[in-house]
């Protein structure tokens, strides 16, 4: 709907209630930074955007094994945000980086990795 205030509200809300109850690494703290991180993409603060993406791979880094497809999905986030920002060069070494987890870890006939 495009109302980000209220989208950021309610997922720092979420963030909130998962930092008391979570430990810091679990992923449901990754998918929360997730979540902001996309809010903050939608709204053109690439830098915040960036700040929530990283948070959240870090967490993911820790978490998962180092050919999980949320990786993936995680540089691929990343990856878009240089893309947004104009810097394509750092853009292509994070859906480079996307890409290769695709390739290992997806069939060949898989639409992620087409579009990838």
């Amino acid at each position: 709907m495009g109302d980000y205030s209220k989208a950021l509200e309610f997922h720092e809300k979420s963030l909130k209630i998962r930092e008391k109850a979570l430990p810091p690494n679990h992923s449901s703290l990754a998918t929360s930074y997730n979540n902001i991180g996309g809010v903050y993409d939608d709204m053109g603060d690439y830098s915040k955007a960036l700040e929530f993406y990283e948070k959240s791979h870090k967490i993911k880094e820790k978490a998962l094994p180092p050919n999980h497809p949320s990786l993936a999905i995680s540089y691929n986030n990343i990856g878009l945000v240089y893309n947004n920002m104009g810097d394509y060069s750092k853009a292509l070494e994070f859906y480079e980086k996307s890409h290769k987890i695709y390739e290992k870890t997806l069939p060949p006939n898989h639409p992620s990795l087409a579009t990838s």
